[in-house]
């Protein structure tokens, strides 16, 4: 299985959003402009990461596991950082740092499972 470059510009937008939201929470602050713009980074990814996903489609690169699968992880994935954003701001303490911190290592995992299932790797 050879991933395609969304897949390792993803890893990387992922790696830089889990480091910066781990050195807020280590520095036992509130979520600052960085750790919420990281994770905004890993959204608008996610976006251009769908419509990508539409536009390979509709050119006949087809998914070659279930279609349904890759777009409920796609939608889920995109449903993440927006909960987690909303945490950070209501609960204003250094433990919304972590939560901000699952976000890039959910979509990574979940983005890892959506090229199995474009690949057809099961």
């Amino acid at each position: 299985m050879i991933a395609d470059p969304f897949f390792w510009i993803g890893t990387g937008v992922c790696a830089v959003s889990l480091v910066i939201c781990l050195i807020a929470a280590a520095t036992k602050r509130y979520p600052g402009d960085a750790a919420i713009l990281s994770v905004a980074a890993v959204e608008l990814f996610l976006l251009v990461f769908g419509v990508g996903a539409i536009v390979r489609q509709a050119g006949g690169d087809h998914v070659r596991g279930e279609a349904w699968e890759f777009w409920g992880y796609e939608l889920t994935a995109l449903v993440l950082p927006i909960a987690a954003f909303w945490w950070a701001i209501l609960d204003r303490s250094r433990w919304s740092n972590v939560v901000l911190a699952a976000v890039p290592i959910t979509v990574f995992v979940m983005l890892f499972r959506m090229e199995q299932i474009w690949n057809g790797a099961y």
